[in-house]
């Protein structure tokens, strides 16, 4: 199978203005993700729409791929770009742009989910840690939950915590029962990208805020992938200020 990489970018923020070209240690953010991932997928592209961005990517010798400012999510930039660069590909894995510290072994893991012939779209799940702040985890809504059923594919994605355990305190639920956290990369085979791409939003979607429930309310199954590793994503400057530390540690 041939996979293609598409990293979506866009120069507009509203908590983060220009946020993909924000210095991370002396290179821009965009290029620390290409640079994690390059090795892992046939072809890799960013995807945006912004000559600033462009002339960034270009710059340190990646390849980019112009697209549309109208797009209303990462998935329909990602299909822009594969009908303009994706001939040949089988599978179109859509990688964040805001997580410099994204492991090459979950994109791995994304691929994998794929050697099953009925996978039609694969995402990624970590499990809370059962001694972790359950304030800070399962009451969350900034960190989405997913349940699976037995062959891994998702039942359903909530900012709510999904399962309730009945008769036990909050405090006690972590210990009692496998917690799963959303992470949020995905992959697609071509032709059910093409496909969801024209998909009209869905209730579930808009009352979750979460596009992955318009695919399920469609019909589309999703394997979700288990992985050990955690992802750290960038959304303001303060969490910049994090993640530089965080690598400057790494290198120490």
């Amino acid at each position: 199978m041939k996979f293609l990489g598409i990293i979506p970018a866009r120069y507009a923020s509203t908590r983060f203005p220009g946020k993909p070209l924000a210095d991370m240690d002396g290179q821009p953010m965009i290029r620390r993700v290409y640079e994690q991932v390059r090795e892992t997928v046939d072809r890799l592209y960013v995807a945006t729409d912004d000559a600033r961005i462009e002339a960034a990517v270009k710059a340190f010798g990646g390849e980019v791929v112009m697209t549309s400012e109208a797009h209303r999510s990462g998935t329909d930039r990602c299909h822009e770009a594969c009908t303009k660069v994706g001939e040949g590909f089988d599978v179109v894995i859509n990688i964040q742009g805001d997580e410099p510290f994204i492991r090459p072994q979950q994109i791995e893991r994304l691929k994998e989910c794929f050697s099953s012939p009925e996978v039609q779209i694969a995402t990624l799940a970590k499990a809370f840690a059962k001694d972790g702040d359950f304030e800070a985890t399962l009451f969350n809504p900034n960190t989405p939950k997913v349940v699976m059923n037995k062959n891994g594919d998702a039942l359903y994605f909530s900012r709510s915590i999904i399962p309730y355990i009945r008769g036990k305190v909050h405090t006690e639920w972590l210990a009692q029962h496998v917690f799963y956290k959303h992470i949020g990369l995905y992959a697609y085979r071509t032709g059910v990208l093409s496909e969801i791409a024209r998909l009209p939003q869905s209730s579930l979607e808009q009352a979750e805020s979460l596009e992955q429930l318009r695919w399920l309310e469609n019909g589309y199954r999703i394997r979700v992938g288990i992985t050990e590793q955690e992802t750290i994503g960038i959304d303001t400057p303060d969490d910049m200020e994090r993640a530089i530390a965080f690598l400057r540690s790494r290198t120490k």
